[in-house]
């Protein structure tokens, strides 16, 4: 009897109908994005009202919207990656970085564009500060359209990884988390995951703060912009980094509730991404030049981003640490 790593299922020769299908959704469900975005660049004003902000700084707007295109141009490539027998050969980071990054751009969309909705339905989206009168930057019809893009892109590359990496990784996240070997994370990444859930006390304070109504450390500017849709992404920001933390803590330390090892994967996966990938973002946008004194950045506003950004990057080590150290099943062979 000799004991040996089961080797992996070859490659099917092409996809099957529904990975085609789904990789045919998500190339489709950019068009619309990318269709403005190229209008916008090329000084079309279609879906952008009159007196909008979007009209003041046209190079700053037009290279915004140029970095924009090559990021949702990325999900055309992960669909090919993820539907194409070649995909199976692509180095793991080359993938799973791309596919994070995904990840954490798309999650908060997908949940927290329909809570706006529902959020609207009862507060009717009305101001919640003092200026209910500056002109929207986009007409209402434009996030409809872009929104639900991006919901039918996160389904549909969600679907395509989750049975992607099913099948190349899949023996990663089997078992339980209590039957997790002690080297699974290692002492180095549990006190990374130690101090990522400190740090997260700060931006979770100051999200759950503005999420309840609080101004302390807001522009002017955004104080008076406030509407249903700000507190529910607020709100969404402080789940995410809770989510995050927990799952982390979970895969770090194997203690609390036995689980399936995916659950605590899964919640370090999404939700780290979503709390770096939403913070970075939101301190790139610090950085536009505002005419209007109101509009600029508070300290708070930037250390708030970046400490987002630093908790999300630092809980995703642990959980990259889990991916390349996981154990791998042995299967006795005759």
């Amino acid at each position: 009897m000799t004991q040996t790593l089961a080797p992996a299922p070859a490659a099917a020769a092409g996809p099957s109908p529904a990975r085609r299908l789904l990789g045919a959704a998500a190339v489709v469900a950019c068009l619309p994005y990318l269709g403005l975005k190229a209008a916008w660049i090329a000084g079309s004003r279609v879906g952008i009202p009159d007196g909008s902000a979007l009209l003041e700084h046209r190079v700053t707007m037009a290279v915004a919207n140029g970095f924009s295109v090559l990021l949702d141009s990325g999900v055309i490539v992960l669909a090919l990656v993820l539907t194409r027998p070649w995909g199976r050969r692509v180095p793991a980071w080359l993938l799973t970085l791309p596919a994070w990054v995904a990840t954490g751009l798309l999650a908060p969309i997908m949940t927290g564009f329909p809570l706006q909705l529902l959020a609207r339905a009862f507060a009717g989206g009305v101001a919640t500060g003092a200026d209910a009168r500056r002109e929207p930057f986009l007409h209402e019809w434009v996030f409809g359209v872009v929104y639900g893009g991006f919901i039918v892109q996160g389904l549909a590359l969600g679907a395509l990884f989750v049975l992607y990496a099913r099948e190349r990784w899949g023996h990663v996240w089997r078992g339980r988390t209590g039957d997790l070997p002690v080297r699974a994370v290692g002492r180095g990444r549990r006190a990374v995951a130690v101090v990522a859930a400190v740090l997260a006390l700060f931006p979770a304070a100051v999200r759950l703060l503005w999420a309840c109504g609080g101004t302390a450390g807001l522009g002017a500017g955004r104080a008076a912009d406030r509407t249903s849709d700000f507190h529910v992404l607020e709100a969404l920001y402080v789940v995410f980094l809770v989510a995050a933390v927990t799952g982390t803590l979970l895969l770090a330390f194997r203690r609390g509730p036995d689980l399936p090892v995916m659950v605590p994967l899964a919640l370090t996966w999404v939700c780290s991404a979503a709390v770096a990938c939403w913070g970075g973002w939101m301190l790139l946008g610090t950085l536009a030049v505002a005419g209007d004194p109101a509009d600029r950045p508070t300290g708070l506003m930037v250390l708030t981003y970046a400490a987002q950004m630093i908790v999300g990057l630092l809980l995703a080590s642990v959980g990259a640490r889990f991916l390349a150290r996981g154990p791998a099943p042995a299967r006795v062979l005759p």
